[in-house]
């Protein structure tokens, strides 16, 4: 069966599991935006209306606040295009030994808890901070920078620049060196040969990565809420408080629904705009190219070269910098999480951890949660990669779009959503509602790398051992499966990373109970401030770059993209 890739039937497992953990919160989520009464206990109607919908846009508190939002999305996607060519660019010249290093200053980032690098954040823009001191240097006045749209706007820049840079990095390194080579040779120089040959060429990449960054940047609201200091509205933020707080789930219900309808809008608008500067992918008329005046090709040309070094510089301190300031923290002799002022060195907030229970306790949920999702996320992603693979049906190619729609929607309503299927239906355990989600997350990144695993397969061997009379359990077992085993290894250490730190989704199914290590984190860094924060939060800094070090021991970093 696995040499034919088990037709669509090998796909029915996950299928299944995204039709009861991803399909299901979000027709809980429409059919609560649908509900007249906002009491919490009042019962479900099915008749429609839209009384929310109404309060939403009839008031001028959520007008402003949703309007903000997407300017903030937009904003922080912009700027992450800036940041993030150089830094992919950079990453496609460096040569072959130092790739995987230049990937882990990416990928370290990428997967670290999003609390952690709001954390390093707020260090780097406190009064008392090394930007703040390196201004006041010059005679300038003490900057106020923590606490607005600015502290929220560059947290969200450094927390999802590296999805931008890993899309941009998967085309640019696919384009024909050649093509740079003929455009020199013709007497372009480095700006005109980005600007004519390598930015047209990397559109579709660039178009996957803003399509992600503006998803997740206008959806997040933990580096809001932990750097805004709560004189910054985003829409995820008014959902969370009238769903968690205020019990209002038809209005968090109503405005969630809205901000799906954003990002699909923005997809298909984004999707349109590239179209329109990518003619010969829709086999479309192409435009007149822009003509560019000698002297601004002179000034171009000058300044170009220097503007890249200087945003690779930036953007390689964005990424890296705030977890130094973690570390450097974490062993501050002082009792405050955001002073940024070095007042002495001691261990006592690492000592502080391990007499802790909550810690522990917490920590010990969080790895047995990640360790579960891994475990189903594989088992159901497998017979997945290689339907999709191996089969010939018809579909195949809108089948695996479909099992990656996780990717492209709020993870805001997955959580809102299944709160309320866990209130609705008390029999399931909370711990098996929080798993079902972290499932919905992991999966789609085990089935895209275990798909490269599988098109990887030497099937000749396999061919040879069925000569030979072994049968199909023998064949996989002795022959596919080793193969296998590094891929299935990689994607297993990678998911178990995404799940342990993911804060966004699982803040909204937490108890009293039942807490995750990152949550516990949010909810000390937003209350206490207190520096054991940044022990705990160094911590899984090195958790990150130890399991990243394995990973690279059985595939490069670099290859693991590529997959």
């Amino acid at each position: 069966m696995f040499r034919r890739g088990g037709g669509p039937l090998g796909a029915l497992p996950y299928a299944l599991w995204l039709l009861a953990a991803f399909a299901a919160p979000l027709g809980a989520v429409l059919l609560m935006s649908l509900q007249d009464s906002v009491e919490p206990f009042a019962p479900l109607s099915l008749v429609p209306a839209f009384t929310q919908y109404g309060e939403l846009l009839g008031d001028a508190f959520y007008w402003r606040t949703f309007l903000h939002t997407l300017a903030l999305g937009a904003v922080v996607t912009l700027a992450s295009a800036v940041l993030a060519y150089p830094v992919a660019l950079w990453l496609t010249r460096l040569p072959a030994r130092w790739r995987p290093l230049g990937f882990a200053c990416v990928l370290v980032p990428l997967l670290t808890n999003v609390v952690v690098r709001s954390l390093g954040i707020i260090l780097l823009l406190s009064p008392t901070g090394v930007l703040a001191q390196g201004i006041m240097a010059f005679g300038l006045p003490r900057p106020s920078l923590l606490f607005g749209w600015f502290a929220v706007g560059l947290s969200l820049v450094q927390v999802f620049m590296p999805f931008l840079v890993l899309a941009l990095y998967d085309v640019l390194d696919g384009q024909d060196a050649r093509l740079a080579e003929a455009a020199g040779g013709l007497g372009a120089g480095p700006a005109m040969t980005f600007w004519r040959v390598t930015l047209p060429l990397s559109l579709q990449g660039l178009r996957a990565g803003l399509t992600v960054v503006f998803l997740l940047a206008s959806t997040a609201y933990v580096s809001a809420t932990l750097v805004g200091g709560r004189k910054v509205y985003v829409s995820a933020m008014v959902v969370y408080r009238e769903g968690l707080e205020n019990l209002n789930y038809p209005l968090a219900s109503a405005l969630a629904v809205l901000m799906m309808a954003a990002s699909i809008l923005v997809t298909l608008l984004l999707s349109r705009l590239i179209g329109r500067f990518t003619p010969w992918l829709s086999q479309t008329r192409a435009r007149a190219p822009i003509v560019v005046p000698r002297a601004v090709v002179a000034v171009m040309e000058a300044i170009g070269p220097w503007t890249g070094r200087l945003l690779l510089a930036l953007g390689l301190f964005l990424l890296l910098f705030p977890l130094v300031l973690v570390a450097v923290a974490s062993v501050n002799d002082t009792p405050q999480a955001t002073m940024a002022q070095f007042r002495g060195f001691t261990w006592k907030w690492y000592g502080l951890i391990w007499e802790n229970e909550r810690y522990l306790g917490d920590a010990w949920t969080s790895a047995k949660l990640a360790a579960a999702a891994v475990a189903v996320s594989l088992v159901i992603s497998l017979p997945a990669a290689f339907a999709l693979v191996r089969g010939t049906f018809r579909g195949r190619h809108g089948l695996g779009a479909a099992l990656m729609l996780p990717l492209a929607l709020p993870g805001i309503a997955i959580g809102l959503g299944m709160l309320k299927l866990l209130q609705w239906f008390t029999v399931i355990p909370p711990f098996l509602g929080m798993l079902a989600v972290h499932v919905v997350l992991v999966a789609p990144f085990t089935l895209a790398m275990l798909r490269a695993s599988v098109a990887a397969l030497d099937r000749a061997q396999e061919e040879a051992a069925g000569g030979l009379g072994a049968p199909p359990v023998r064949v996989f077992s002795r022959i596919v499966l080793p193969q296998l085993a590094p891929g299935v290894f990689v994607a297993g250490l990678l998911g178990f990373l995404i799940s342990f730190g993911e804060v966004t989704v699982t803040a909204f199914l937490t108890t009293a109970r039942l807490q995750t290590l990152p949550v516990r984190i949010y909810a000390e860094a937003a209350f206490s401030l207190e520096n054991t924060v940044n022990a705990i939060s160094t911590l899984t800094i090195l958790l990150t770059v130890v399991l990243l070090l394995v990973v690279n021991r059985f595939v490069a970093l670099d290859r693991v993209w590529k997959r």
